[in-house]
């Protein structure tokens, strides 16, 4: 019997599904780490009927492992020609091999053999891979909280309003139900009355720390002078760190829900599965396009300001570097914070512009000036002179006419 693995790929990360020893030496051989699929999870939403109890038992048969796919990992569905579903988004294959070697590509089988050839565990299977994914995109979070030089639970303690103490118990009720989800492999409907609760929370205090980085925005447009642009860039740049490190523990949490979110539906409603995956997918797509909007005119603001600062330097030299230096602190921190998020960002370092090249620039124009000056007098000097012998031949030639009158 040849070996047969399957793959998905959902754009956040690879499934490769098998035999578990053909699983690892495809794993293997394409240097790639894995962590467990979880595809024992989806048994109890299969139903009795004949179908599925075959697929209950290649379920038992077959390893699940899944990868976050990277730029590396990225390029197995090319390597590999898998092909992609308008329906659901997924790019899905089958590697065939002898012996223990993984040849290459083969066509998708769909024979009822095949463990992906039902509609609902490929759909399960899809979902755990959502949950996965976003489990990844939360340790990244909480990495990120920990790296940051003013701590998440500092700025929300210092804040006088509620809405950031409710993000606390948020965070507190979340993490329980991920706990006992853990501990019972599903979400409950008393689990989930508590969750469902938090989301109007998250969202508000969202959307009132997006309000704060506008108004840092809005404050840096408005301003010119260079010493004013230096306080308000200092300010901002430690008030920045604060509104993202709010923003990333909204993201995290809001993540978290969607993994509870999931279970639930796979639990409740599994026909549903599928389309629910990519309805979170599209809200989170749409949650990150706002915080993006926000923190890339942010960006935009910083750089005009330090712009200005550069073509001042000669009269502000220290206010000038200020405002630079705090403008490309401002941008490494959203760099870092869209790095976590998986938001591409491209932003160069701006360098404050050196005192002596602005005044060097300043001295090569005064002398084009005072060259252009000298040369204008001359023109002129030599206009009057031509002017003035003009005047003077036509006086000298009227009185001679005069002398010659009064003579006859």
């Amino acid at each position: 019997m040849p070996d047969e693995i399957e793959l998905i790929s959902d754009g956040d990360g690879l499934a490769v599904i098998g035999d578990p020893a053909a699983v690892d030496r495809f794993l293997r051989s394409e240097g790639l780490t894995s962590q467990d699929l979880g595809l024992h999870r989806l048994k109890p939403s299969l139903s009795t009927a004949a179908a599925a109890v075959r697929a209950g038992s290649e379920l038992a048969a077959n390893s699940g492992r899944w990868v976050k796919l990277t730029k590396e990992s990225a390029q197995l569905a090319h390597k590999h020609g898998l092909r992609g579903s308008g329906k659901t988004g997924l790019d899905t294959g089958a590697l065939k091999g002898n012996h223990g070697q993984i040849k290459g590509f083969v066509e998708f089988a769909k024979g009822p053999s095949t463990l992906l050839a039902n509609p609902a565990l490929l759909a399960g299977a899809a979902g755990i891979m959502a949950q996965l994914a976003m489990q990844q995109a939360m340790d990244d979070i909480t990495d990120y909280l920990a790296t940051i030089d003013q701590k998440v639970d500092d700025v929300l303690r210092g804040q006088k309003d509620a809405v950031f103490a409710d993000v606390m118990g948020v965070d507190l009720v979340i993490e329980e139900a991920l706990t006992i989800r853990d501990q019972v492999g599903r979400v409950s409907d008393v689990t989930w009355s508590k969750v469902q609760a938090t989301t109007m929370t998250l969202a508000r205090t969202q959307a009132y720390a997006l309000l704060q980085l506008d108004a840092l925005a809005e404050k840096a447009g408005h301003e010119s002078s260079v010493g004013e642009l230096a306080t308000l860039t200092k300010t901002a740049e430690s008030r920045v760190h604060e509104w993202l490190a709010v923003l990333a523990r909204c993201v995290k949490l809001q993540d978290a829900i969607a993994v509870l979110e999931l279970d639930r539906v796979l639990d409740s409603s599994p026909d549903e599965l599928d389309r629910h995956r990519m309805a979170l997918r599209t809200a989170r797509t749409n949650r990150l396009h706002l915080i993006t909007q926000s923190t890339s005119q942010l960006l935009a603001r910083m750089d005009a300001s330090a712009g200005t600062a550069n073509a001042k330097v000669l009269l502000h030299p220290s206010a000038s570097r200020e405002v630079v230096q705090s403008s490309n602190h401002v941008a490494s921190a959203v760099a870092d914070f869209h790095a976590r998020l998986g938001i591409d960002h491209d932003r160069p370092s701006l360098e404050a512009r050196p005192w002596s090249a602005a005044a060097t620039d300043v001295k090569a124009k005064a002398l084009e000036t005072g060259s252009d000056g000298v040369d204008a007098a001359k023109r002129l000097g030599t206009e009057t002179l031509d002017r003035a012998k003009s005047v003077t031949s036509k006086l000298t030639e009227r009185a001679l006419r005069l002398r010659k009158k009064e003579d006859s």
